[in-house]
C-alpha cells in the first residue's frame, strides 16, 4: 500500500512539474496600445450654432472630458447664431496648420455648409453632424430622428388636450429652413392627419427667439382663446410662449408642449412646476456619449474621411411630470461647477 501511494504522489508531481513548465506566459491585451495610438495627440473641433445656450456648453462639456482623457485636443468655436461667423471658423479650420481630425457641427439649416463639408473631407478630416442633418453625405449625424420627435409631440399635444376639449392645436415653429423645423413639422402632421378631428389653427416662426415666440403666441390666444395645446418647436424660445399662456391666465386651460436637450433647469423644472405639460427631450448626456464613440470609431477605422455615412438617433419619449425621476434631466449648473474645480 505505502508503494502504491509512493507511485502515485510521485505521478501527481511530475504532472505538476509538466504543467508548469508549459503554462503559457502571461499576455498583453494588444487593445489599449492600438487604441492609444490611433487617438493620441487627434484634435476634435465642435461649432455649434453658439456656446452661450445648454445644448452646446452640455456638448462641450462631456466631449472635452472624453477627447482629453484619451490624449486628444479639444476646441470650440462660437459663431454666436451667424451663419457667416460659422462658416469663417469652419474655413479657417481647414486651413490651419492644426487642422482638426474630427469637425463637429450644429448646423444652421439644410445647405448653408455643404461646399466646406466637402473641403474638409477632401483636406482627411471628418465630419460628424449633430442635432441638425443637412443635405450632406457627412460622415455621422448624430441626434434626433425629427420627424418621430414631432409625432411624439402631436401625441402628447392630443392627449393633454383629451377628447372633450377644443380639440385646436397651435404651433410655434422654429423657421423655414432648418431641418429640426421642417421635418418635426412633417412629423407633427402626419399624426394630425390620423386624428382628422385636431385641427391647426395658427402655426406662425419663432425664428428661435423667446420673445417672438411670446408675441406669435399671444397673437394666436387672442385669435383662438379656447386653444386646448400649443407646441413650440424648441424649449430655449418655449418660455416665451409658456409667459404668453400665463399673461391670457390660461395655464390651467392650454397644455405646452416642447422639445429639448433634457437639461434641469429648462426642462424638468418646467414640467415640475407645470410651465410645460410634456417635453420630448433628446437627452443631451446620453447623446455626447453617442458622439464621442463615432469619434473613436472614426479615428481608428482607417477609412478616408467621406466614406463612411453612419446615423445613429437618440431615444427619445414625450416626458410628462409623472414620469420625472432624479436621473431624468443632466444639470448645466452643475456640469460648470465641476469644470470650475479643476
Amino acid at each position: 500500500m505505502m508503494r502504491y501511494l509512493k507511485l502515485v504522489m510521485a505521478a501527481a508531481a511530475t504532472l505538476s512539474i509538466a504543467f508548469f513548465a508549459t503554462a503559457p506566459q502571461a499576455q498583453e491585451d494588444p487593445g489599449p496600445a492600438a487604441y492609444a495610438q490611433a487617438l493620441k495627440g487627434k484634435r476634435v473641433m465642435l461649432v455649434p450654432l453658439a456656446m452661450g445656450f445648454d445644448l452646446a456648453q452640455g456638448w462641450s462639456h462631456y466631449l472635452k472630458r472624453e477627447v482629453e482623457a484619451f490624449g486628444g485636443t479639444f476646441e470650440t468655436r462660437d459663431p454666436n447664431w451667424s451663419t457667416e461667423a460659422g462658416a469663417q471658423a469652419i474655413t479657417e479650420a481647414i486651413s490651419s496648420d492644426t487642422k482638426p481630425d474630427v469637425l463637429i457641427v450644429h448646423a444652421p439649416d439644410l445647405n448653408s455648409y455643404s461646399r466646406l463639408y466637402k473641403k474638409a473631407q477632401a483636406a482627411g478630416i471628418y465630419v460628424i453632424l449633430i442635432d441638425n442633418p443637412a443635405n450632406y453625405p457627412a460622415d455621422a449625424f448624430v441626434g434626433s430622428d425629427w420627424d418621430k420627435l414631432g409625432q411624439l409631440e402631436a401625441q402628447a399635444a392630443i392627449k393633454g388636450c383629451g377628447p372633450n376639449s377644443s380639440k385646436k392645436i397651435g404651433l410655434v415653429q422654429g423657421d423655414q429652413v432648418n431641418a429640426s423645423s421642417l421635418y418635426q413639422y412633417a412629423g407633427i402632421m402626419k399624426i394630425l392627419d390620423k386624428n382628422p378631428d385636431f385641427k391647426v389653427v395658427a402655426k406662425p416662426d419663432s425664428n428661435w427667439d423667446a420673445t417672438n415666440s411670446r408675441n406669435v403666441t399671444t397673437t394666436m390666444l387672442q385669435q383662438n382663446p379656447d386653444i386646448c395645446s400649443i407646441i413650440d418647436f424648441w424649449d430655449g424660445d418655449a418660455t416665451g410662449a409658456s409667459a404668453a399662456i400665463r399673461d391670457a391666465k390660461l395655464q390651467d386651460k392650454v397644455f405646452l408642449v416642447t422639445t429639448g436637450g433634457g437639461e434641469k433647469a429648462a426642462d424638468c423644472d418646467n414640467l415640475e412646476n407645470g410651465t410645460y405639460g410634456a417635453v420630448v427631450m433628446t437627452e443631451l448626456h446620453h447623446q455626447s456619449g453617442d458622439i464621442n464613440a463615432i469619434i473613436k470609431f472614426l479615428l481608428q477605422s482607417g477609412q478616408p474621411a467621406g466614406t463612411s455615412k453612419t446615423f445613429i438617433y437618440t431615444l427619445e419619449k414625450a416626458t410628462t411630470k409623472a414620469d420625472l425621476k432624479p436621473d431624468t434631466c443632466w444639470d448645466l449648473k452643475a456640469l460648470q461647477a465641476e469644470a470650475a474645480a479643476k
